[in-house]
């Protein structure tokens, strides 16, 4: 391991930061209101037409790699598992291309799920543009940032959380594994895509909804490179979905 404090550990942060601006974007369909417009409603499950996961859930993710498994918490991300949950189920993420892996010049994410890119008429250049449309609404589907204090009995929604204290005291933190949404830079504008932490991301805590975690097939992801595909994702265990609070 690189020692603490010397050039290249310094340059690691740095460049991460740097990253942090362009990575784990997605551009916005779709938007009608920006973040401090809806920061004073209720955003959770109670308010969602989106489903959100009782308990928990096992998925496993067959790539052109090898097969993941991925342990999703309902508990501290009810609303954003459950979405995921839900776009598993509907085969969204079936043929889904991996569009974004960054290992250089640090161990950053790979990310994934943009259900256009599924589309063979869809250009590469145009992979991790897109959101989940609802067929019944026709309309694209986002969800707030769920972002849960572990001594709060709920999570709170449509605002990052800046103090250092409490990103500390997050229930799900960007540790090596961790699975969380892609966003744009509206808080509450995550879809469909998703990435997975190549290393622990202290710096993306309590900015990004992070809702479970890499059980099996680490080693799978660490060998995805840009172009991989997910050629199916299911769900083996658990994925009880409710709507209103679970």
């Amino acid at each position: 391991m690189t020692p603490p404090f010397s050039p290249s550990r310094r340059w690691s942060s740095l460049a991460r930061q740097l990253l942090l601006a362009a990575l784990l974007a997605v551009v916005p369909f779709g938007l009608v209101a920006c973040a401090a417009d809806q920061s004073h409603l209720a955003l959770g499950c109670a308010a969602s037409a989106t489903p959100c996961l009782a308990g928990t859930a096992v998925v496993e993710m067959e790539t052109s790699k090898g097969t993941v498994q991925m342990s999703l918490d309902g508990k501290a991300a009810p609303l954003t598992a459950g979405n995921f949950v839900d776009l598993v189920k509907r085969g969204t993420y079936n043929g889904t291309v991996f569009h974004r892996v960054v290992r250089e010049p640090v161990p950053f994410v790979v990310q994934g799920g943009d259900p256009a890119s599924a589309d063979p008429k869809v250009p590469a250049s145009r992979h991790g543009t897109g959101n989940f449309v609802d067929p019944t609404t026709g309309e694209a589907r986002m969800i707030p940032l769920e972002l849960k204090l572990a001594a709060e009995p709920q999570p709170r929604y449509g605002s990052e959380i800046t103090s250092p204290v409490q990103s500390r005291q997050l229930s799900l933190s960007h540790q090596r594994g961790a699975v969380a949404m892609a966003r744009s830079g509206d808080p509450n504008s995550a879809s469909a895509q998703f990435y997975v932490a190549l290393e622990a991301l202290p710096e993306l805590d309590g900015r990004y909804a992070v809702f479970g975690r890499v059980t099996r097939g680490m080693d799978v992801i660490d060998a995805i490179e840009q172009g991989d595909r997910i050629v199916k994702a299911r769900v083996i265990e658990g994925g009880t979905l409710v709507k209103g609070q679970p």
